[in-house]
């Protein structure tokens, strides 16, 4: 749409319509214009799925690998795929606009966020982020990169003054965002974070780069909640200011345009540049009569239901193949796999998070899956008619308690599985009342006259004893059992984060007899007092065996197996948005089970189920281990191909994996300085004395690889990509897939640099005993660096060496080249200079 069209739509609006589309009309909707032909536009997150408005547990949604896994594939072309699946599911849901990728880097592996994060490297990050916005976008709806920028931790998060030097900001933290830009990214969320003394949606940041020297044409809306000022905020490059209908601009920002505070052509250009937005995502009718027109729809029409649907198989399947090529194998000690099914009878399957694994991390990203494939399912469906499969979850994991379900509850009034809901009045009469799924009821019915959400429901236990049950809220909080009150408690808020405000409450326990086979009536009430969220949990767990018994159980098992599959990983106490880690070791007993199970049974394959890195102290105790991170709902359909050789682990790391980390994540005095500056990830252990126990880019295949040469052309200009030829042969006895990573370097440099940095990668595909060459394009920009001096980017004339191979550490080629105008040496001729290191 050509901004004249747009003018004359802003034309028709007054200031009073023009702010009042600033804001959101609800918490995912923007406002309607029904004179110009404009409907609301609905906003849902992502980036593993597309959830839809609100949280309904009966609104299910195809579920992605965590945004970890998807990096680890290094596969442009797959994640552009998904992020087509990804624009279907926004489509069949009334979504315009989904609030991912999420761009920020891995600068510290205690981030807790980080299963929403691509990788610790910016142009890894800017590839993938790039293509999930590709193909989302090609489906008609809007992608959204966030958080701009420099929101790389969790730890007060909504308040902290990143203190990042100007190079280190252009080369590290915003190059993922303009990588987004480029690829035509329509939507960018500023953070909550500040950067340099200024909160993100007031910072200059948005006007440029952002605006200006990017020329990002799209809108800029808030992280929600994030504006939090009128003229500042108004002022700066903010377009969107969510969620709504109350926010600080509105009237305020009406009577500051009339008062001369700000300027009424910002309103004008942030208007034009929804109205854009809105002609994008098929949101405005250009045709629509002001003089009649129709009431705006919330958003086109779609299906809510997560039964089977048009496309659901294949959908399914690539789901399936992303987990396979997301799969990392750190060690495979002769050769363990794959597993030869048909040298099975009896296979262990051990571990807390093999029967129930995390297929996705905690926070407000999170959906509600069309169906979960857990690892044990899928390994017992691989082995179907071949092998007995046998599964203990050895000693007990998470004390979190667990929200009540349809495996172990009943409707009171109808008997269906699950909880009744109920709304009630101040006077405690029943105002509305629904059938619900699960205890863990983030978003009951809205109803203005409620004053008490209730959750009811018949408990069937299995098992006699003391049963732990729990009610979680902020307020006023109550929980009967069978009658018996067990919890009378008022419940402070302390905490501002809406993620844990509005998803993560805290629970108050208490114990209750019960026989098993006999029902109990239990029953929670929070009153819902103004600012308290609107979740409430209703929990009930079982007694449990000691840990040192279901340690012995699972070692035992292990002894009488042909093979174990230990599956171990965190918990949404570790890995979720709204707090960092405080350590990377995986919790509770894990390597005591690991060690012990391995020292019984040496065919013992540890899967490692998590969104970041951990510390495995145990990892050259084990012959095998995978990385399988947040693997979404095919979990265990694609660990199981990996598995048994159906495909190979295609994933390579896009974090590297430490014993420790190098910075920290918590802020001193309100301020996080991001002292190290451009060393992070790999780039700061390459100058530590100790490696890391994994390197950026590692990963393992199902055959083995000779890299045999590399070939660049001499003379480079600053002004054009780099052709870098690589050839590899494949020597193993399995086709397979390489990823093949080049990284530049400045031995000779006046810049400070880090030691080597990915500049660039491909996918290199061969049969057994075949040759791939590859053509990796390393861009312009990856010889440039940022000069504060100049605020422009420079070229440094002179030699680089380019070093091609499997991960940052392991780079058998090198070759030189030239970068300038100065003529080549007696020693450097022109032409191709090419040299292989064997």
């Amino acid at each position: 749409m050509g901004i004249d069209e747009l003018d004359r739509l802003v034309e028709k609006l007054d200031l009073e319509r023009k702010v009042r589309l600033l804001t959101g009309a609800t918490v995912w909707s923007t406002h309607a214009e029904p004179g110009i032909g404009l409907r609301a536009m609905v906003t849902s997150d992502g980036p593993v799925g597309v959830r839809g408005e609100g949280w309904d547990e009966r609104s299910t949604s195809l579920t992605l690998p965590s945004a970890t896994a998807l990096a680890a594939t290094w596969d442009d072309d797959l994640v552009e795929l998904l992020g087509g699946l990804l624009a279907g599911e926004a489509r069949r849901k009334g979504v315009d606009v989904l609030l991912a990728p999420t761009l920020n880097l891995h600068r510290s592996p205690l981030g807790g966020r980080h299963f929403e994060c691509y990788s610790e490297d910016p142009l890894l990050t800017g590839r993938i982020g790039a293509a999930c916005v590709r193909g989302v976008q090609a489906g008609g709806v809007a992608a959204t990169a966030k958080h701009y920028v420099a929101n790389d931790s969790e730890t007060e998060r909504l308040t902290l003054d990143a203190r990042v030097d100007e190079r280190t900001l252009r080369e590290l933290y915003l190059a993922p965002f303009e990588a987004a830009v480029e690829a035509g990214v329509w939507v960018v969320m500023s953070a909550y974070n500040g950067v340099n003394g200024t909160t993100m949606s007031e910072s200059p940041l948005l006007a440029d780069p952002l605006k200006g020297a990017w020329g990002f044409d799209g809108v800029v809306v808030s992280d929600w909640g994030g504006v939090r000022s009128t003229g500042p905020a108004a002022r700066a490059a903010q377009d969107l200011a969510m969620p709504g209908p109350e926010g600080t601009w509105g009237e305020a920002l009406v009577a500051a345009v009339r008062a001369g505070e700000v300027p009424e052509a910002a309103i004008d250009d942030k208007v034009r540049r929804l109205l854009r937005l809105a002609s994008r995502v098929g949101a405005l009718d250009l045709d629509a009569d002001a003089a009649d027109a129709p009431p705006a729809l919330p958003g086109p029409a779609g299906r809510e239901d997560g039964g089977e649907r048009g496309g659901y198989g294949a959908a399914r399947t690539l789901l399936r193949r992303a987990v396979a090529a997301s799969t990392v194998l750190l060690r495979n000690e002769d050769s363990l796999l794959p597993l030869d099914p048909s040298r099975l009878r009896r296979v262990a399957v051990l571990g807390p998070n093999a029967a129930a694994a995390r297929i996705q991390g905690g926070g407000s990203a999170g959906v509600y899956p069309v169906s979960v494939v857990s690892p044990l399912d899928g390994i017992r469906e691989a082995l179907s008619g071949t092998a007995e499969v046998l599964h203990r979850p050895g000693p007990h994991l998470d004390d979190r308690p667990t929200p009540l379900g349809t495996d172990n509850a009943r409707d009171p009034l109808t008997g269906e599985p699950g909880v009744l809901v109920r709304l009630l009045d101040g006077a405690g009469a029943e105002i509305h009342a629904e059938h619900r799924l699960t205890g863990r009821v983030l978003e009951p019915a809205r109803i203005d006259t409620a004053a008490t959400v209730e959750i009811r429901a018949l408990l069937r236990p299995e098992a006699d004893g003391m049963w732990e049950l729990a009610v979680a809220g902020w307020g006023h909080v109550l929980l009967e059992a069978d009658g018996h009150v067990l919890v009378d408690e008022e419940v402070e808020r302390d905490t501002d984060d809406p993620a844990t405000v509005h998803l993560s409450p805290p629970y108050r326990r208490a114990r209750f007899p019960v026989t098993a086979g006999r029902d109990v009536e239990l029953v929670s009430r929070r009153r819902l007092d103004p600012g308290s969220g609107i979740a409430s949990v209703l929990a009930a767990d079982p007694p449990r065996r000691a840990d040192e018994v279901e340690l012995a159980a699972a070692v035992e098992l292990a002894r009488t197996c042909d093979a174990v599959i230990v599956v171990v990983g965190s918990t949404e106490e570790i890995e979720n948005e709204g707090a960092d880690r405080t350590h990377l070791e995986l919790p509770g007993r894990q390597d005591e089970l690991v060690r012990a199970v391995a020292a019984a049974n040496p065919a013992t394959v540890v899967v490692v189920n998590s969104g970041g890195p951990m510390i495995l102290p145990w990892r050259e105790e084990v012959p095998a281990v995978l990385l399988s991170w947040f693997p979404g709902q095919e979990a265990g359909h694609g660990l199981a191909d990996v598995l048994f050789g159906r495909a190979e682990p295609g994933g390579r790391l896009p974090t590297t994996w430490a014993d420790r980390a190098l910075v920290s994540t918590v802020p001193q005095n309100g301020t996080l300085a991001y002292a190290e500056g451009l060393d992070i990830g790999y780039r700061a252990w390459l100058r530590q004395p100790e490696p890391p126990a994994y390197w950026f880019g590692h990963g393992l295949g199902y055959t083995s690889w000779s890299y045999e040469d590399v070939s660049v052309p001499w003379d480079v200009s600053p002004e054009s990509p780099l052709p870098v030829r690589v050839r590899l042969r494949n020597t193993g006895e399995r086709a397979g897939r390489e990823v093949v990573q080049v990284y530049l370097s400045r031995p000779e440099t006046g810049v400070t640099r880090p030691a080597r940095w990915l500049a660039g990668y491909a996918l290199a595909d061969a049969g057994p005993g075949e040759v791939a060459e590859v053509t990796v394009e390393v861009p312009a920009r990856a010889f440039r660096h940022w000069s504060a001096e100049h605020h422009a980017w420079r070229a440094e004339e002179g030699v680089f060496t380019v070093l091609a191979g499997r991960s940052a550490a392991d780079l058998p080629l090198s070759a030189a080249v030239l970068l300038g105008t100065e003529p080549p040496t007696s020693e450097e001729p022109s032409g191709e200079r090419s040299l292989a290191v064997l």
